[in-house]
């Protein structure tokens, strides 16, 4: 192994590494990022390991970097713990010891991560996040694992979602995102707030049919009227059948009025293909960019 691992690689490594160590199947998840962390960059990185992992206020920032202090060795990883969700406090880790193994290299001086930088999975934000959210959603949810619990075929409701997140120690929101990424059946998972789209992500062949959202650059988009995003809530799950309120056709919107994170987390799930045709042949959207434009 060496620093210039992409991070598909260096996740694909671990998740091999960490098969064999418990391949009973006894304690394999959560993955343990701390002892993770710190055992394999020891073993790796002598002397230039991660000595230490803990919590500290960290202001506006989920998660940091930091080299350690002149006079000693080694590497921080420093998660804001004045954040009460578990599931973001083990993906900032991941997201922290990824870009230990991709990055420390060239950020001698460490990283700060916000919360964007954590649950925007886009080509928006800059590569290095990108690339570090890469490597914790692989390290944490490895889809020879995901696939198991929730088939590229199906169609998930909140809680199999939520029950991945227990399983991986991760958020709603991840894990949702993860499993999108490789969903065979149309869906799109929107993320609002105040009644606009603040982002989105469509399955593969949702995006193929035209089902998606244009964000970037572009002037806000309102949610649909009928859709539950737009009702409001304050907390809770809620499920709604439509007609045509999403994409004009009929759909399944299962909708988290998330308190933890100051916005509205949507799954849609449509029927099967409907044509349209895209604006423009050579444009491609942001939200098929979130997880593997990599």
């Amino acid at each position: 192994m060496n620093l210039k691992l992409s991070a598909n690689r260096w996740a694909a490594d671990l998740t091999r590494l960490l098969d064999q160590v418990y391949a009973d199947g006894h304690g394999r998840f959560p993955v343990n990022v701390t002892t993770v962390a710190r055992e394999f960059s020891a073993q790796r990185f002598s002397g230039d390991a991660i000595t230490l992992v803990k919590g500290a206020s960290l202001g506006k920032f989920d998660g940091a970097l930091y080299r350690a202090p002149t006079g000693k060795s080694g590497w921080g990883i420093i998660y804001n713990d004045a954040i009460s969700s578990k599931g973001r406090i083990n993906f900032t880790l991941a997201h922290e010891f990824g870009h230990y193994l991709l990055h420390r290299a060239d950020y001698p001086d460490g990283i700060e991560c916000g919360q964007q930088d954590m649950v925007r999975w886009d080509g928006v934000y800059r590569e290095i996040e990108q690339q570090a959210n890469t490597f914790a959603a692989g390290l944490l949810m490895p889809l020879n694992d995901f696939r198991l619990q929730i088939p590229a075929k199906a169609k998930p409701s909140l809680d199999d979602l939520v029950a991945c997140g227990e399983r991986y120690g991760v958020s709603l929101m991840a894990a949702a995102l993860r499993w999108i990424e490789y969903a065979e059946r149309r869906s799109v998972l929107v993320v609002s707030r105040d009644g606009f789209v603040l982002w989105a992500r469509s399955s593969k062949s949702a995006l193929k049919t035209g089902a998606y959202f244009r964000t970037v650059n572009r002037t806000p988009i309102e949610l649909p009227v009928a859709s539950l995003a737009a009702t409001g809530g304050v907390g809770g799950r809620s499920v709604a059948e439509h007609d045509e309120a999403w994409f004009g056709e009929p759909s399944t919107e299962l909708t988290l009025f998330s308190d933890q994170y100051d916005f509205t987390i949507s799954l849609v799930h449509l029927g099967e293909a409907v044509w349209r045709p895209h604006e423009d042949d050579d444009w491609v959207p942001d939200t098929f960019d979130l997880m593997r434009r990599r």
